[in-house]
């Protein structure tokens, strides 16, 4: 099996509109969840991994990102004269990833259980594997408005629609996102692609997950953390 991928790629460019007012002149990686950053919470998630290169993208109040993380072991990839989503945002970081499987993470969520990037990198695959997605059942979410993106078969190998909601943490491989044609694409497109190859899978994550991207989502993540029964 090959070496298991150390790059990570921090999504942290998008709008916020969901958070209201709290993100007019705020950046949302920037929101405070128990007076720390969404951003520097998953960065102390990543060190678990110690990964080589760390690539935090930005688009939005990007001149604030780029002076949190001033003093960070980042690398910026400043998104612009537009927003490129996810999958856009990762081909136009590949060139400071320098890997061909990489960890990508979203910056608006909570984790409560064992830290789901090790978890990931214990379970990768590649000879069966093109992408591997941290998924919570349903039940297991907080703040999450709506049911499931994904069914999971006693392999692993996932389906659309079911009781599984992506966690926002993945390794994926970075040749399919490298050709995609357009510049500016969601993932979404992508796992299309390696699902009919049968080669995305999921991780049953064993733990609670709390999303971050609305204004309710900050005390129910802060409850969480806290122990409580929320």
């Amino acid at each position: 099996m090959s070496k298991a991928p150390n790059s990570v790629l921090i999504f942290a460019a998008g709008f916020g509109t969901r958070m209201g007012d709290l993100t007019r002149k705020t950046p949302k990686p920037l929101i405070t969840v128990n007076g720390t950053a969404l951003i520097d919470h998953t960065l102390e998630m990543t060190a678990a991994i110690s990964p080589e290169t760390t690539v935090v993208n930005a688009h939005y109040l990007a001149d604030q990102m780029v002076e949190h993380l001033r003093e960070k072991p980042v690398i910026m990839s400043i998104e612009k004269p537009d927003i490129l989503d996810t999958g856009g945002g990762l081909k136009a970081a590949l060139p400071l990833l320098k890997q061909s499987a990489v960890f990508t993470s979203n910056s608006d969520c909570i984790w409560d259980g064992p830290n789901p990037f090790p978890l990931l990198k214990n379970t990768w695959d590649p000879n069966a594997m093109d992408a591997l997605l941290g998924c919570i059942r349903v039940e297991n979410c907080l703040g999450r408005d709506g049911g499931g993106d994904f069914d999971l078969d006693e392999t692993g190998r996932i389906s659309r629609t079911g009781n599984f909601v992506y966690g926002g943490v993945q390794i994926i491989k970075t040749a399919r996102v490298n050709a995609h044609p357009n510049r500016t694409f969601s993932l979404n497109a992508v796992w299309d692609d390696i699902a009919r190859d049968g080669r995305l899978f999921g991780l049953d994550y064993p733990g609670r997950w709390c999303d971050v991207g609305h204004p309710g989502g900050i005390a129910l993540a802060e409850a969480l953390l806290r122990g409580q029964d929320v």
